[in-house]
């Protein structure tokens, strides 16, 4: 990459560099439904030129959202760049906006419908553009697991709490049992209003934010947090470890977070001495316990915007975060803390390509990939999304 500055190191391609790269499809874990229509090839050199033509010529009657993982080439025609709910509120503030172009992934454009007009209509570039981590957390399976914590008697006790990276059904859920959305940057502000209203958090989707929150922010054991694995019987756990337990944990994770290890960590520190390692709370316990920072996408950008010139940065999130980072840091030496590859894959199947067929179709009249919530699932997910707003 010749626009690479001489700090930045590119990490080394696996065996799945293709499938990280969106070019393959894993049915365990994506939606894997194709979009209809013919793409522009990849290597159309008038991509850009058609991208910029069909956006003019929609105007204010579109608006594109791009999250902080998306790819560079996509990015450079979003109107606003953020994290997933940063993202949804800006489509909620453009009531004027017909159609909402949200670059980022499934549950991401699902919150966005549900903030947003009815006569709004949010459109996924790309419907294969799920999230592995929101997958894992399944309406039926969830379900399940409240009937039995009501036959053990300690519903009553629990309280829901969804990371925004969750389905919609899953934040419906979370609202109709009178629990709460969080963030990452929020997630402690929602457990100490959780164990206000009851002594018990059934946290999900996330397993590591859950836990690093809990015991790393509010002073929990680790032996206040069970998890609970939706394919085995009662999820694992004996009727005295879920009665015990104060943190009720989903076996869900980021793909992309918790591929960095401790290992990762002590490398990175024999080789740049002083280097400072700030990863995302996504990752495992056992890293965030030896990262010297650790904080939402957003902590992460303004952490490196206030670090002084000269200083060493390892980096534990999303690859296309981190280069765009350490491009735009020249005067710091910004590094990823893997050595190898680490996309967010769905994510990265938003490319341009499809973005020009989203834009150009709109164009034409034609409304392709519409995301929408059905009205009932719509109600009970805003309930748990206005509860998180309405954090002291």
């Amino acid at each position: 990459m010749a626009d690479v500055t001489s700090t930045w190191t590119e990490p080394s391609n696996t065996p799945l560099a293709l499938l990280l790269l969106g070019k393959g499809t894993d049915p365990a874990s994506e939606r894997g439904v194709d979009c209809p229509g013919d793409l522009p090839a990849p290597s159309d050199p008038d991509l850009v030129a058609r991208a910029t033509a069909a956006k003019a010529a929609l105007g204010d009657r579109v608006f594109v959202l791009g999250h902080h993982y998306q790819r560079d080439e996509v990015i450079r025609f979003a109107d606003v760049t953020g994290d997933s709910f940063k993202l949804a509120q800006q489509a909620a503030a453009r009531p004027d906006a017909e159609f909402i172009v949200f670059c980022g992934v499934h549950f991401m454009a699902e919150s966005a419908d549900i903030l947003t007009k009815p006569s709004q209509r949010v459109i996924l570039p790309d419907l294969a553009a799920g999230c592995s981590m929101a997958d894992m957390a399944v309406l039926g399976q969830v379900e399940t697991a409240w009937e039995h914590f009501q036959d053990l008697g300690i519903a009553g006790d629990i309280v829901p709490v969804t990371y925004m990276n969750s389905s919609a059904d899953i934040k419906g859920f979370v609202g109709r049992n009178s629990g709460v959305v969080c963030t990452s940057s929020n997630a402690k502000r929602a457990l100490t209003w959780s164990f206000e209203q009851g002594s018990k958090v059934f946290f999900l989707p996330d397993q590591h934010l859950g836990r690093n929150t809990a015991v790393l922010e509010m002073g929990f054991d680790l032996d206040d947090c069970v998890l609970y694995d939706p394919h085995k019987p009662h999820g694992g756990l004996t009727d005295e470890e879920l009665r015990n337990a104060k943190m009720i944990l989903w076996r869900g994770h980021c793909s992309v977070h918790g591929r960095f290890t401790i290992d990762s960590v002590r490398e990175v520190r024999e080789r740049v001495p002083g280097v400072n390692v700030l990863v995302h709370p996504e990752c495992r316990h056992d890293v965030v316990r030896a990262a010297d920072y650790v904080g939402s996408t957003e902590y992460i950008i303004k952490a490196l915007d206030a670090a002084p010139a000269g200083s060493a940065w390892a980096v534990g999130t999303e690859l296309n975060l981190v280069r765009r980072l350490a491009l735009a840091h020249p005067d710091k030496q910004v590094m990823f803390l893997d050595r190898t590859v680490c996309y967010c894959s769905t994510m990265n199947r938003i490319d341009l390509p499809h973005l020009v067929w989203t834009l150009e179709e709109l164009v034409a009249g034609r409304v392709p990939n519409v995301i929408t919530v059905d009205e009932k699932t719509a109600r009970e997910a805003r309930v748990a999304l206005d509860q998180m707003l309405a954090l002291p």
